[in-house]
């Protein structure tokens, strides 16, 4: 299912004007459960702040909750949420394929299931997500073209959700475009800034002719960053997320760091609420609603914010 810019700003539209129009005896007692991946990033605080924005403009009750990247603890977190009688269930999942018998729970309760960011497994009502192959694929494309179609490329990876395998699936894509150009090596930094520094350290000793690298996250790539500063290599880098210190690094121009392809996370989790708020209603709502990303170089970067 394909959603256009201007499609998604009529469901916004939309989205804002059921919100603005509910009545006070419709917000009583509401309750909303959210589950995220992980708070321990301004990506998902941002989604966070948003949430809480949109509910107490509705007077409904929030419950947050932060898995830190275990899915046990996702799943009895979501399962104490239905014991405490949510309404509704967002879920930002930290392993996309494990998280489905949480799903299964929520579904069985009756409540609406909504996924935000990460696709999970399961009987969903709907997900709302970013295009990450083409964040994927509009990052390394512009990568390739930097490098004049040649060279060795390495990919540093993250955690199993389909956000992740469809940007290295993009980036992938885009790279076999150019014949002369090689990806060498994947590693997994897992997102994080301090270990993916010490992953990218460790690729560049084994592949010193790296002439560029590509980042599943702005987090990971900002500790990639640091590595590749260190080692006076010249490497190019490109990442996904829109991060405000990522676009700041492009925005003053450094050498390697060229392009983040940015994602919207306020419009992700507004959307997310809307739907869900849409099908208790019983509105006949998408099962997938995707958003667009855009690509943020130097040019770009100044004027950019989530």
């Amino acid at each position: 299912m394909f959603t256009s810019k201007k499609t998604l700003c009529s469901i916004a539209a939309a989205v804002s004007l059921s919100v603005a129009s509910m009545s006070s005896a419709q917000a009583e007692g509401l309750k909303i459960g959210m589950t995220f991946q992980e708070l321990n990033n301004e990506y998902f605080v941002v989604m966070k702040e948003a949430l809480m924005e949109a509910a107490d403009s509705i007077g409904a009750e929030v419950i947050i909750t932060d898995a830190h990247h275990d899915v046990s603890k996702q799943i009895n977190d979501v399962e104490d949420m239905i014991q405490r009688g949510v309404d509704i269930l967002l879920v930002n999942p930290t392993d996309s394929v494990s998280i489905e018998s949480a799903i299964i729970s929520a579904h069985k309760a009756g409540v609406v299931t909504v996924a935000v960011d990460a696709q999970a497994k399961g009987p969903l009502d709907s997900f709302v997500g970013s295009k990450n192959y083409d964040a994927g694929y509009m990052a390394c494309k512009y990568l390739s073209e930097n490098l004049g179609g040649q060279g060795d490329i390495a990919i540093l990876d993250g955690i199993p959700v389909v956000p992740i395998l469809e940007r290295v699936r993009g980036c992938t894509a885009a790279v076999n475009e150019f014949p002369s150009l090689k990806i060498v090596t994947t590693q997994n930094g897992k997102q994080e800034r301090d270990l993916s520094m010490t992953v990218t350290e460790n690729m560049l000793q084994a592949n010193p002719n790296l002439a560029g690298l590509f980042s599943v996250n702005d987090t990971g790539a900002l500790g990639a960053l640091t590595a590749i500063e260190s080692s006076g290599l010249d490497v190019k880098l490109v990442s996904v997320d829109g991060n405000p210190e990522a676009v700041k690094a492009i925005a003053d121009g450094n050498p390697h760091f060229i392009a983040t392809s940015a994602q919207y996370p306020r419009d992700q989790i507004r959307l997310g609420l809307g739907i869900a708020l849409a099908k208790l209603w019983g509105a006949k709502v998408p099962t997938v609603v995707p958003v667009d990303v855009d690509l943020i170089d130097k040019e770009k970067a100044a004027d950019f914010h989530w």
